[in-house]
């Protein structure tokens, strides 16, 4: 009921009739898992620097079907975000300008459940650019890959630490490393370790 109220909300708040379809019902088995690089960890400062997307379609992840942007900053790559994110100057100099690459995303994701790491950070930066561009926030649901990790795992005691770090949750699920992390192969990393905890026993039917 809050999550129907909130939503009529932000329709109420839309400025753009062209992105109505957000607010359609929930497309039923079909998710996109996706990942933002940023220049930091200010969502009021700091700039996106590329996203990664890819749909799961029918507990199918369609390769052939993602969505990879590289973003024009208005401000300088600092030597930090570089040694983080290993994105140069050079790299980003065919970037797209951030309104075209946050409007092309949203025709992408339309009313899908969203699917991520630390997701809540990657939607508040996406937020953020579409508030000025819409006229408010996005509306679809989102799945937190930590918190369902965190849930399946199978503590020895209840003072045990559980390491939630990304590249230990794939190394824990068995799953193959992709290369250097970007945003393209984090999302579909993302989309494999969704599957993969979705479809354990202990999960089955409760993340739809």
């Amino acid at each position: 009921m809050i999550n129907r109220l909130k939503n009529r909300y932000k329709k109420s708040q839309l400025t753009n009739d062209d992105y109505l379809f957000l607010f359609d019902s929930l497309a039923e088995e079909e998710f996109v898992s996706f990942d933002c690089e940023t220049t930091g960890l200010n969502v009021k400062k700091d700039e996106i620097l590329s996203l990664g997307a890819v749909k799961i379609v029918n507990n199918k992840i369609e390769l052939s079907d993602s969505f990879e942007r590289f973003v024009k900053l208005e401000k300088h790559i600092g030597e930090e975000s570089i040694k983080i994110h290993y994105i140069r100057p050079c790299d980003i100099e065919n970037s797209i300008e951030a309104k075209i690459a946050i409007e092309e995303f949203l025709h992408f994701l339309g009313n899908r459940t969203l699917v991520g790491y630390y997701i809540k950070f990657d939607i508040a930066m996406i937020n953020r650019y579409a508030k000025q561009i819409i006229g408010t926030t996005i509306p679809n649901k989102s799945i937190e890959l930590s918190s369902m990790y965190y849930k399946r795992y199978q503590k020895k005691s209840s003072h045990e630490f559980v390491d939630l770090k990304f590249d230990t949750i794939m190394e824990s699920l068995n799953l193959p490393r992709l290369g250097q992390h970007d945003a393209l192969n984090d999302a579909v990393m993302s989309a494999m370790m969704y599957l993969k905890l979705k479809n354990l026993p202990e999960y089955k039917g409760a993340y739809r």
